[in-house]
């Protein structure tokens, strides 16, 4: 590896999550053991040669998709190289922007996975590549050109997708504070919202999502990288491959009562292709 090559460095390591690579590795198989399987032991597994990771923008504006301007990606555990050759396709379809090596480092919503993905990855270290893309406000035609677009990596077994995103950020803070009174408590009232757009995912459907966002504004920061993983897999239903999508966990980080507090919820889910 040229000592020259453009690197990523871990800028939210230290703050967002441990810098310590030694503690981090311990406090992720501590919080990874706890996983409860939903899948049957394997009688063989394929291991992804590539990670697609998907995040939004929370600091630019950026009406497109935009690719990094770095070789390797650093982490505390160990560095991760970018496949310049998907980049290079990518690149060449004009579609995607570049962002700056200080926007990138500026940007959480995918530095955050990369930890998971090392950890996750790491008896196969050498063997894999991530491609990290930036996702930006994207109109509707726009998630569907870049569902179609990514479509095709998707449908590849060797390929695994990672979207970035919080759930709904609710407080006068977050300039949210939608609350359905029938649900109870406050808190109540943001689990249903948010169980109303996971359950909207999970029927695979971009144009009933889009419409949910429209009519609740859920802050849901991840909204377009979800957006295109639907096209993408509508797309690839057209071609007959059947998916199945399911929401695995879901969490707030406060139970919120009266207008003066605040929360951000988290779900987890995966897709499955049969």
């Amino acid at each position: 590896m040229s000592n020259r090559a453009v690197c990523r460095e871990a800028s939210h390591a230290g703050s967002w999550y441990n810098a310590a690579g030694s503690q981090l590795n311990a406090q992720l198989e501590g919080w990874l053991s706890q996983v409860q399987s939903t899948i049957k032991p394997a009688r063989a597994i394929i291991a992804p040669r590539r990670v697609f990771i998907l995040g939004p923008s929370h600091h630019v504006p950026l009406s497109r998709c935009a690719l990094s301007p770095a070789e390797i990606y650093r982490t505390p555990l160990y560095d991760l190289k970018i496949d310049q050759k998907v980049y290079a396709d990518l690149w060449k379809t004009g579609m995607f922007e570049r962002m700056s090596l200080q926007t990138d480092e500026d940007e959480h919503s995918i530095e955050m996975h990369l930890p998971y993905t090392a950890k996750a990855m790491e008896s196969h270290k050498d063997e894999f590549a991530i491609v990290p893309v930036l996702v930006g406000a994207l109109s509707e035609s726009k998630e569907q050109e870049y569902g179609k677009l990514l479509s095709k990596y998707l449908a590849d077994p060797s390929n695994l997708f990672v979207i970035s995103s919080d759930f709904c950020h609710w407080g006068q803070r977050f300039r949210y504070t939608y609350y359905d009174e029938s649900q109870g408590e406050i808190y109540r009232s943001i689990e249903h919202l948010d169980k109303m757009g996971m359950g909207i995912i999970e029927q695979l459907d971009p144009i009933s999502f889009t419409n949910y966002l429209k009519k609740y504004h859920n802050t849901i920061c991840g909204r377009h990288p979800i957006g295109v993983l639907l096209n993408a897999v509508a797309e690839l239903k057209r071609t007959g491959m059947d998916m199945k999508f399911s929401f695995l966990n879901y969490a707030q980080s406060s139970q919120c009562r009266n207008w003066q507090d605040s929360s951000v919820s988290y779900a987890a889910g995966a897709l499955i292709v049969y």
